[in-house]
């Protein structure tokens, strides 16, 4: 068995990693097709019974997220199509890139001059691995194109889903069986799993799932660069939380210079002395005489 830097042994890899995902999701498409149903917000007439794999778009190189997203795509014979992202650390433009790559998958389905009628609609399943809306209760986020007196009235085409997966718990959410069978296997297993919960294995899809994240699957190489994968995410993680803070320290100081001289403009105008005001807001006089 292979052993991790702090001495563990593992028995199971994590599913979240750029390794395990594509291995488990990008090389078996029973299992994809089983987690789209489960998660995209399709009635059972409409759910897929066939997938074909698409060409993987190559992530931007941001040095803040190069390595914390994976994505796997697909289509069904209907056309439709399936984009699935595994990002591990959220970022305020997240939402827009998911919105800009669906908009991208759609727009490509047709060339100049030929049927709207052709278009088919496209799916965007976004796990992500941090909380990013903590003032709502729920993990499952839908988003589509709804008129806004009258939500029935829907123009179909972009389906975006985000879900929450650090705040999924099985033991308040009774709805989908298979919805909660693959969200407790990417929350459940990781490195410490030393046996799995029955009930998970008692379905044959999640058991294939479970078998391929087995470390005996895996080459050293391959272990290696799963452990190198989670440094690079703890050292990204810290490397955004750093730029994050310094950004939100400069925008208060940009507030505050602006509020100095809106204060030092208005005592201007009321005929206060610029060396008061020099000293009431911090200004240099040169400062305020050009206000």
């Amino acid at each position: 068995m292979f052993q991790l830097k702090h001495g563990m042994i593992m028995r199971y890899l994590d599913p979240k990693a750029d390794l395990t995902f594509k291995r488990v999701f990008g090389e078996h498409p029973d299992l994809v097709m089983s987690l789209l149903n489960a998660l995209l917000p399709i009635s059972e007439e409409e759910e897929i019974t066939d997938i074909e794999y698409l060409p993987a778009e190559m992530v931007p190189d941001n040095p803040l997220r190069k390595n914390s997203i994976v994505d796997v795509r697909c289509k069904d014979k209907k056309g439709r199509q399936f984009i699935v992202e595994m990002q591990m650390i959220w970022s305020p433009e997240f939402k827009q890139r998911v919105l800009f790559n669906a908009s991208k998958a759609y727009v490509r389905q047709i060339s100049v001059g030929e049927e709207y009628e052709l278009l088919q609609p496209v799916y965007s399943l976004n796990l992500v691995n941090e909380v990013f809306e903590p003032e709502l209760e729920g993990y499952y986020h839908h988003y589509r194109m709804i008129h806004v007196e009258n939500t029935d009235k829907v123009i179909n085409g972009l389906e975006l889903i985000f879900v929450e997966l650090p705040k999924f718990n099985p033991h308040t959410y009774s709805e989908k069986k298979m919805q909660v069978r693959w969200l407790r296997y990417l929350t459940e297993i990781n490195e410490r799993t030393r046996e799995v919960p029955p009930e998970l294995l008692a379905n044959p899809e999640v058991k294939k799932a479970v078998t391929a994240l087995e470390e005996s699957a895996f080459t050293e190489a391959q272990l290696l660069g799963y452990e190198k994968f989670w440094d690079i995410i703890s050292v990204e993680k810290t490397l955004y939380n750093s730029a994050e803070r310094k950004g939100m320290a400069a925008g208060l100081a940009k507030g505050k210079a602006e509020e100095q001289h809106l204060i030092a403009a208005n005592m201007k105008k009321q005929g206060i002395s610029v060396v008061i005001i020099s000293q009431c807001t911090g200004l240099t006089i040169e400062e305020i005489d050009l206000l």
